[in-house]
């Protein structure tokens, strides 16, 4: 499979993370311009390469599993995504933006693991609809709005956990 970076899924990343990151950090009061800018280019990078790839390798690998298995088979292999491991990563990554080094621990790993399981029923159910209802062509950005939702629950996270 041949990787794929399109200016489309560029600006998709760049817009939407950012708002959602912008929107938790402002419900927060942890508003900052460089954590903005910071997300944007995480998102218009990091986030706009993985996950259009990703949800094309889920494609490539359930082509041909039909019905209820095929359509957990995606749903479950979108999740593999993101796990606890890419909850605190994208916690690493506010820490970083906001400068808060002595936040940069393994607790990140520990607020992953419980983001994660508390949230697995809606990111499930929404990952279901993503992976088997949306075309190909926006599961991106199908995707990176549910995720911009979830950036506020992963930022409220910090706080709940």
């Amino acid at each position: 499979m041949k990787l794929r970076y399109k200016p489309s899924d560029v600006l998709r990343g760049v817009l939407i993370y950012s708002i959602g990151d912008t929107i938790a950090s402002i419900i927060l009061s942890d508003f900052s311009l460089e954590r903005m800018l910071g997300m944007m280019l995480i998102g218009g990078t990091v986030y706009a390469f993985e996950i259009p790839n990703w949800f094309r390798w889920i494609d490539a690998k359930t082509t041909g599993i039909n019905g209820l298995k095929g359509s957990f088979s995606r749903a479950g292999l979108a999740i593999l995504y993101f796990n606890p491991l890419w909850i605190a990563r994208h916690l690493l990554f506010i820490q970083i933006l906001q400068g808060n080094w002595s936040s940069v621990n393994w607790s990140l790993l520990r607020l992953g693991f419980y983001a994660f399981i508390v949230n697995v029923p809606v990111v499930f159910a929404a990952n279901y609809v993503i992976q088997n209802r949306v075309p190909l062509k926006w599961r991106f950005f199908s995707s990176a709005v549910f995720s911009s939702l979830m950036a506020i629950y992963y930022a409220l996270s910090q706080v709940i956990f």
